[in-house]
């Protein structure tokens, strides 16, 4: 049972989450832990609706865009704000790819190309939710074969935890197929460590390191080319924090493709699926910091350069730049790149991934 009967930071009311559709019910869940951390969450698109945490005034506020009420957050201007996305996270060009020796088609919803898994991804679906105790949520959702184009059908366990002993948020994905098929899941975070607010603040004081000495350059459409580039002498270097504003409108073909960042970032590991720090961010004006953890192969770093102010929680708007997103990833485009590391999921095989967002205060 859902029991948000209780005083929750967020500000949210459970009634205004309460929605059925399709025969399926939608909730508010709350997560917290002993140091006042919380963040809430409703099972629809597993959106992340608050992650409240304080500042170094140890004033708490929420540092994630989101939506007040399910009706906003089914119709939001971004339909992927903070949501879980799959079945294949960003890109794929054209919306086709073959596999086995099959070529699949699915649906195009940014120009020419496939994004997030298409206009009904698992960011549009109702996934089941069990609180198992204060600090953990389960959600799991089976995709149908076929659905959005996809093949096999996909069993999703996702784990929403806080961690008791530090102001963190982990996710833990799992999925199985009974068919071969690919899968790329994230979460699509909007952050604004300096905390939303009307109209919340522009990210581009934010000082970011990325632990990355290559990135994939893009077309025009956003499509990888497929050369694995180094960041080295580029603006797209943040081996070393930068300001996030110092180079976002440079002379650069990348970042006027993108009208910013938008690129997806191969991150250096000591080995293929380790847990390690891949980004930080930092906002000077509230001190917090926010510690990037993946297991996965790259990260996307999104500057928020298409949202236009549209009203989210609590009278909260959201410019353009208001928002940072560090999205852990398979590459885009990997089903049409060989070279890039697989994302393919056979029967028999468990994908697993794990992120973590960790937050803390930099006097």
């Amino acid at each position: 049972m859902n029991d948000t009967k209780r005083t929750n930071l967020s500000g949210l009311n459970p009634e205004d989450f309460t929605k059925d559709i399709k025969g399926k019910k939608t909730a508010l869940y709350i997560l917290k832990n002993k140091n006042g951390m919380e963040v809430a969450v409703t099972n629809y698109g597993a959106a992340v609706l608050s992650i409240v945490v304080p500042d170094k005034n140890n004033q708490f506020a929420s540092v994630i865009l989101s939506h007040s009420d399910i009706d906003s957050v089914i119709n939001s201007p971004e339909p992927f704000l903070s949501t879980t996305i799959g079945r294949y996270a960003n890109r794929i060009a054209k919306g086709k790819f073959t596999l086995d020796s099959k070529t699949y088609t699915l649906a195009t919803n940014n120009g020419a190309n496939h994004l997030h898994g298409g206009p009904t991804g698992f960011h549009t679906r109702v996934w089941d939710a069990e609180q198992v105790n204060e600090t953990t949520l389960e959600l799991r959702y089976t995709s149908k074969d076929g659905e959005e184009g996809f093949p096999g059908k996909v069993n999703v366990i996702l784990t929403y935890e806080v961690e008791k002993d530090r102001n963190a948020f982990r996710i833990n994905y799992k999925a199985k197929t009974d068919r071969t098929t690919i899968i790329n899941l994230t979460n699509h975070g909007f952050f604004n460590l300096a905390g939303i607010a009307n109209p919340s603040t522009s990210v581009e004081d934010n000082v970011v390191t990325i632990n990355a000495d290559y990135y994939t350059p893009v077309d025009e459409t956003c499509i990888p080319t497929g050369e694995i580039a180094p960041v080295e002498g580029t603006p797209m270097d943040f081996r070393t924090p930068h300001v996030v504003g110092e180079r976002i409108d440079s002379d650069f073909e990348q970042l006027k493709i993108g009208i910013g960042y938008d690129h997806n970032y191969v991150l250096c590991k000591s080995e293929m699926g380790a847990l390690e720090e891949a980004a930080t961010c930092y906002d000077p004006k509230s001190g917090r910091l926010m510690r990037v953890y993946t297991t996965e192969p790259g990260v996307q770093l999104y500057t928020g350069n298409w949202l236009n102010g549209f009203e989210g929680a609590h009278g909260a708007t959201y410019p353009k730049r208001s928002a940072i997103c560090f999205e852990a990833q398979k590459f885009p485009d990997t089903p049409n790149k060989p070279h890039f590391p697989s994302a393919k999921l056979s029967p028999g095989e468990i994908y697993k991934q794990t992120t973590i967002y960790a937050f803390e205060v930099k006097e």
